[in-house]
């Protein structure tokens, strides 16, 4: 028997085994007694600013980097912590690799994804049986014409530890392709260029780069974003000519405000050149003819204060996406040639209940995504009679986005939909027709059919009367009397909206009678441009008590009940995991922290740190002794105390450039030393991966499957 078709048949054995009829075996598990647990070393270190000091016992531990005299005495606690959670945890070891079995069957292994046609060519990636990669393909004019393979991934990171390929763009003569290669996992991409002609890669490799280019239209110039060394962020935009070496290249815009995000890409119409600057509150641009990759770009309009804005080229005019009086944001236009605030006009008004996220451009047509009460919206334009209409999606709680249109002169929209209980399904929208076809729903096998799971959405009342959205899902038969377990989980920061998809690996839980529940709080940006305001900077506690009372509304709601409530999240989403612990740590009988923001001031006070400049505007500048207070009063690190802990499961990656392997590891050493319980302290460090985990497409299943043994055997659940 082929060992896909062994994994595929465990797993439906599995399932059948233990999910019959909703009725779940529950046994207690016998943790290892005995054991002792990793003790760090303390190194008193004063903080002080405002008149008010910290002592951080632990501080020593961000030396790895840094490589310090406490380099390696760092990885040893880390390793000893990895140790410790492997004994703590050896009573799973067989549910996890049966776990990993059961989610690894449920993916076709030898996939490919829908064609996008760009260009005269068809794009497409492709998997092969048992590889972690993919090959990246075209095929030029026709889906039967002989496959190019453009790059092999699977090859390219043989001998890897971490491999992440980025920023595929192929020049507009359709001869040459860049793209970018990170084999650390700390977002730091060295550009390559290779010839699709004669296979050649050309010795134009640069270093320390987000991995993405733009085009000139003279195929021999691209214009790419450089990296601070230090702290790792986009700083200069500059020019590349085929055949020179890096350091010849030339800076054609630096950015000298730290708080801010730069890059450069060409608008659709492949006509201009966009160099963008963006924080979180303010953004200006520059923009060049893509056919004068020579020339100096020009200011699009100087930035101002507390503005945003995003555009595109569309004929005779730039269209403009702003929240320029208008917190929602509105639409505008320009002329090409003059650009400036004073010669904008509305074209689609402000809203007050409807956020205005993004707009797609076509010849005929303007596809612009909206949110309302929650809920992603497509609308569709036609540009001659005006004459509107949005699709219909029919499910309570979705995700759907506009993906993949390269094409000007097209009719046809591509877009993505998903929900919590339909995989991930690509289709081709006629616009003038009216009419879809669904070009593929991703497989998932086992035996999974959307009809046996149910979704729902309610609104829970948050303590100030804010009503904040909760999107749930559960397999049919599960019982709503309280009893029934339930992981909550929740992001609520950047103005991101979490928005309800499908995972096939949460059928693990839900087949084993879990409610899965997502919480749309306050920071994200679900319910408008307000809702992530009310959630940011001197409100960030909202996130936090929106998160709970949402806790409380779905035990309360006997979706589940307290011993049996559980709650996820990661980065920022980890640091809502470490507040709502110290703020209501009785509520939850289990909490699952991934690469956790957990040291609040002492990262934002440090500028050498990734990130920390660009976000002064989400947390706050602990320079300002307001903002300083503030972010102590919640920080997780700072206020850790002695008093009882739920369970807990902390993840994080020794090279995560994002939430730097520190600050988890700071927050568990000092959670061992304070809390007052006998439950559960766990603390995984991936030693090769970063911020966004393994880089294989199996790989990342062994840390869910380790995620999920852990949650069940709170509840009895080893099979």
């Amino acid at each position: 028997m082929q060992k896909t078709a062994f994994i595929g048949c465990l797993s439906v054995a599995l399932l059948a085994l233990s999910c019959k009829n909703n009725q779940v075996k529950k046994e207690p598990v016998k943790w290892p007694e005995g054991i002792a647990a990793p003790v760090a070393e303390k190194k008193d270190t004063v903080l002080t600013a405002h008149g008010d000091s910290r002592t951080d016992e632990y501080y020593w531990m961000n030396d790895y980097f840094k490589k310090g005299p406490d380099s390696t005495k760092v990885v040893d606690y880390l390793k000893a912590e990895n140790a410790y959670l492997d004994t703590m945890m050896a009573g799973t070891k067989k549910f996890q690799e049966n776990l990993f079995s059961e989610m690894k069957g449920r993916i076709k292994e030898k996939d490919e994804s829908v064609p996008l046609f760009k260009n005269g060519y068809y794009y497409y990636s492709r998997t092969d049986e048992g590889k972690q990669y993919y090959k990246y393909c075209r095929k030029k004019g026709s889906m039967d014409a002989p496959e190019e393979i453009l790059l092999d991934v699977d090859k390219m990171a043989e001998g890897s530890g971490y491999f992440s390929v980025n920023g595929f763009n192929v020049s507009p003569d359709n001869k040459l392709m860049a793209y970018g290669v990170d084999k650390i996992s700390r977002r730091q991409y060295t550009l390559f260029v290779k010839n699709l002609e004669t296979g050649e890669i050309y010795k134009d490799e640069i270093p320390g780069t987000s991995g993405y280019v733009a085009w000139a239209s003279d195929n021999k110039t691209f214009f790419y974003s450089a990296n601070n060394q230090v702290t790792l962020l986009s700083e200069k935009i500059r020019r590349h000519k085929l055949g020179s070496p890096a350091s010849a290249d030339q800076t054609v815009y630096e950015e000298k405000d730290p708080s801010n995000y730069i890059g450069v890409y060409v608008t659709k119409s492949k006509e201009y050149i966009v160099i963008y600057s963006s924080a979180t509150l303010s953004s200006e641009h520059r923009i060049l003819k893509a056919s004068e990759p020579d020339s100096p770009f020009r200011v699009f309009q100087p930035r101002m204060k507390d503005v945003l804005c995003s555009f595109d080229h569309w004929g005779d005019k730039f269209l403009i996406r702003t929240n320029h009086e208008a917190k929602n944001f509105r639409l505008m236009e320009t002329p090409v040639d003059k650009t400036t605030v004073e010669n904008w006009k509305e074209v689609i008004p402000h809203r007050a209940d409807v956020l205005l996220e993004d707009i797609e451009l076509f010849k005929d047509h303007w596809v612009m995504t909206e949110r309302k009460d929650g809920l992603l919206q497509i609308r569709v334009r036609e540009t001659g009679s005006g004459k509107e209409h949005y699709l219909d999606f029919g499910e309570p709680a979705y995700t759907a986005y506009v993906s993949g249109n390269p094409e000007f002169n097209t009719s046809t929209l591509r877009y993505n939909y998903t929900s919590l209980t339909t995989p991930n399904s690509v289709f081709d929208y006629d616009m003038n027709a009216r009419s879809k076809k669904l070009m593929k729903e991703q497989p998932v096998l086992g035996g999974f059919d959307k009809n046996d799971y149910t979704t729902e959405r309610i609104f829970v009342t948050a303590r100030d009367g804010a009503k904040v959205p909760v999107s749930i899902v559960y397999k049919k038969g599960t019982a709503k009397d309280g009893s029934a377990p339930l992981l909550l989980y929740s992001y609520g920061s950047y103005g991101y909206s979490t928005d309800a998809g499908f995972n096939s690996s949460q059928l693990s839980l839900l087949n084993r009678g879990f409610v899965y529940a997502i919480a749309h709080i306050r920071g994200g940006q679900e319910m408008g441009r307000q809702w992530y305001e009310d959630g940011k900077l001197m409100k960030k506690k909202n996130s936090f008590t929106d998160f709970i009372d949402c806790g409380e509304a779905l035990i309360k709601e006997k979706y589940t009940s307290k011993g049996h409530l559980y709650a996820m999240g990661g980065s920022a989403g980890g640091l809502l995991m470490g507040a709502i612990v110290n703020m209501a740590p009785d509520l939850w009988n289990g909490v699952i922290a991934e690469v956790p923001f957990v040291d609040v001031i002492t990262t934002m006070s440090d500028p050498t740190i990734p990130l920390t400049t660009n976000e002064y505007d989400e947390w706050g500048n602990p320079a300002n002794k307001e903002a300083y207070l503030y972010m102590k009063s919640y920080s997780p690190y700072d206020n850790v105390e002695k008093k009882n802990y739920p369970n807990l499961l902390v993840t994080t990656g020794l090279h995560d450039s994002q939430v730097q392997y520190f600050e988890p590891a700071k927050w568990v050493a000092r959670l061992r030393v304070m809390k007052t319980d006998k439950n559960l302290l766990l603390f995984k460090t991936s030693m090769e991966a970063g911020h966004g985990g393994a880089s294989g497409r199996f790989d990342y299943l062994k840390e869910v499957a380790l995620q999920y043994a852990f949650l069940m055997a709170l509840e009895g659940i080893t099979e």
